[in-house]
């Protein structure tokens, strides 16, 4: 992870849209990640010390009634302190089951449990395990030892109390607030794409072009894909008008009964530069390893040949046994005990352990089978057609785990095995 961190920067984190927001608006969610900057607590702000990572700084709504939150880079992405504790896979239990374990052990004084001890409901899944729900872009640019000083002084003297407004005190103003607050002016609202609303899509646009306009400070930028698994995948983050404008549902009835206000909405898209793409030029972010480039088109392929001949190699019976919809109704997640992610999965009259990291899941597997489907679903998606998702060094270390896991389940099933 050192490229992320090779200098004292301020990241902005555009967060593509998923859920209810993905369906009706599709205007996401934004952060800001500040590597110098740490925090003793969610509330209080301190400089970092040798070996930290920084924190992700945002606005929530509805959260035991603060206004903000600061969050280590880890468990605000994936909901684990570590990046060996990361999983190669999630599904909706498992995301559950880290968030909670996280609260647990670091929120339950202001998220508590629930009447009978249970996971409390609520909007505090939030702060942590972004990247399960959506993909993120990075916009990353230098800052100062005297400018971080200064923030921390501001946050921890001013009150933490919950101002959220949907129109004018929403999260992407309180990012704007902070980049101004290092680069006075750098990100507006748009009076046009907007409607005067600050939106995550419209700062990321213009801190891109702040960054381009200054080539003297150190910039750079970078995905940060959906964790590969069972999980919803996110939309495409957009403006308020551009959701507006694309969204069939909407415009369909208006062309029909109101043409004069779908010819407006026409008029705003296009005037307001929609062509803006967070992932244009982008590294791919990945906690095991530095930023690296995305695969090419033609790697892509050939990743995709790979991939079927491996298919084709695993015997036909294995692949036939997973099936997952039905052992995930049983499977019980839990950590083992180096705090990684393994599954319990009911097979009949037989529970089997299946790890989810890179770290355990060939040393930690009872069922080779499972563990290659989870690979497999995961390259998949690695290989989809769209944003990046992967580099080609990610899509390798992938497909050596499943000849590893090929050959464990050899040498289990051998006549030589057999004897000892």
């Amino acid at each position: 992870m050192g490229a992320v961190y090779a200098d004292a920067s301020a990241t902005l984190f555009l967060e593509e849209p998923y859920s209810h927001d993905g369906t009706f608006a599709g205007t996401g969610h934004v952060a800001v990640y500040l590597d110098r900057v740490c925090a003793d607590s969610p509330f209080v702000l301190r400089r970092c010390q040798a070996g930290e990572q920084g924190v992700v700084l945002s606005r929530y709504h509805g959260i035991a009634g603060h206004d903000w939150y600061a969050i280590p880079l880890m468990p605000y992405l994936y909901a684990v302190d570590l990046p060996e504790q990361v999983p190669l896979f999630a599904d909706p239990k498992l995301v559950s089951f880290l968030r909670d374990q996280y609260r647990r052990k670091h929120f339950s004084t202001f998220i508590p449990d629930g009447p009978n001890g249970d996971t409390p409901e609520g909007p505090w899944v939030q702060l942590v395990g972004s990247s399960y729900d959506r993909t993120s872009y990075a916009f990353q640019i230098e800052t100062s030892p005297e400018k971080d000083d200064e923030l921390i002084r501001r946050f921890n003297a001013d009150p933490n109390h919950g101002i959220y407004k949907l129109l004018s005190r929403n999260c992407a103003d309180f990012v704007r607030e902070i980049i101004n607050f290092y680069y006075p002016g750098a990100l507006h609202r748009s009076i046009i794409s907007d409607f005067a609303v600050t939106t995550p899509k419209q700062i990321a646009k213009c801190l891109a072009k702040f960054s381009k306009r200054h080539p003297e400070l150190q910039s750079s930028s970078f995905v940060i894909p959906q964790v590969p698994g069972t999980m919803r995948r996110s939309k495409r983050v957009r403006g308020v008008v551009e959701s507006a404008f694309k969204a069939k549902k909407y415009m369909a009835p208006l062309l029909l009964w109101h043409p004069v206000i779908v010819a407006g909405f026409a008029a705003a898209y296009f005037t307001g530069s929609p062509g803006f793409d967070p992932a244009r030029h982008a590294l791919v972010f990945d906690p095991h390893r530095d930023l690296e480039p995305p695969m090419s088109a033609q790697q892509r392929r050939e990743y995709l040949n790979r991939v079927e001949l491996v298919e084709r190699s695993i015997a036909e019976s294995s692949i036939q046994e997973v099936k997952w919809p039905r052992l995930q109704a049983n499977a019980e997640p839990e950590l083992d005990e180096a705090g990684r992610p393994v599954f319990n999965v009911r097979m009949g009259d037989e529970t089997v352990k299946v790890g989810l990291t890179r770290a355990n899941i060939v040393s930690s597997t009872q069922s080779t089978e499972i563990a290659q489907h989870f690979l497999l679903v995961r390259l998949r998606e690695e290989l989809r057609r769209n944003a990046p998702k992967a580099a080609p060094s990610d899509v390798h270390r992938d497909l050596n785990l499943i000849e590893e896991l090929q050959r464990t389940r050899a040498e289990m099933s051998s006549p030589v095995a057999g004897m000892y």
